[in-house]
């Protein structure tokens, strides 16, 4: 207790200096302890230490061989290299052999040319009968002349074809060019006097398909025995069989 009543004792009397008359009382026990204050600033570094000492030498440990990995995607292209030095010469080739003489005889032809002399005016919808060759005298080996069979033509070789018509009127003209049954194309001319009216086609060709030419309604065609205006050619231009 004698410690304890000193520090009171003190405590009093100090108060006693500072503050001037206070009434005595005795002390109690201690009181909370205060709220801690904030930490301080961080102190300088130290000196620097003395060099340790050396370790032990280590011997590297390595492992067994792993197995090969699966293999990655391709990688993309790379750029395109520049053009390298043309390249020797290469060694001639061995002749080849001798082609077969050129002979035109041989060649596959197909042509025919006619015109028309009636006085009848020519059916409606159908083959308009062409009747007479126009080059008679045409040397057979350089031709090939069809017939027409009811003023149709009739291919005999697989190919493609060339058509062509002229037809005399009075006024009005209507005709159409027929392969087969289909009728390819239909042509129309009107005039207020005389006129003649030409057409022409390319067609591809089977062995055996007919092309004709017909006449429509409404036509005046010219018809005499001495006309000549009315005429049917056509030709093969190269075969395709």
């Amino acid at each position: 207790m004698a410690p304890q009543w000193l520090s009171c004792s003190t405590a009093a009397l100090l108060l006693l200096v500072h503050v001037g008359p206070v009434v005595t009382q005795s002390c109690g026990n201690p009181g909370i302890p205060g709220i801690p204050g904030s930490h301080g600033h961080n102190g300088l570094d130290g000196l620097k230490g003395e060099k340790g000492d050396s370790g032990e030498a280590g011997q590297p440990v390595r492992g067994q061989k792993g197995g090969a990995g699966l293999w990655g995607p391709p990688g993309r292209p790379g750029l395109k290299g520049d053009v390298g030095l043309p390249g020797p010469p290469g060694r001639s080739g061995r002749p080849g052999e001798k082609g077969r003489a050129f002979n035109p005889s041989k060649q596959q032809k197909s042509y025919f040319s006619y015109k028309w002399l009636s006085s009848q005016v020519p059916e409606l919808d159908t083959a308009i009968v062409f009747n007479r060759d126009i080059q008679p005298d045409l040397e057979q080996q350089l031709r090939m002349s069809e017939p027409l069979t009811n003023g149709s033509f009739v291919s005999t070789i697989k190919g493609v074809y060339f058509f062509s018509y002229h037809i005399s009127a009075k006024s009005r003209v209507c005709l159409k060019l027929v392969k087969g049954s289909d009728s390819h194309m239909t042509l129309c001319d009107t005039s207020e006097g005389f006129l003649v009216t030409s057409g022409s086609a390319v067609l591809e060709l089977e062995v055996g398909d007919t092309v004709s030419l017909e006449a429509t309604r409404f036509n005046t065609i010219v018809t005499s025995q001495s006309s000549t205006s009315h005429i049917f050619t056509g030709f093969l231009i190269f075969p395709t069989a």
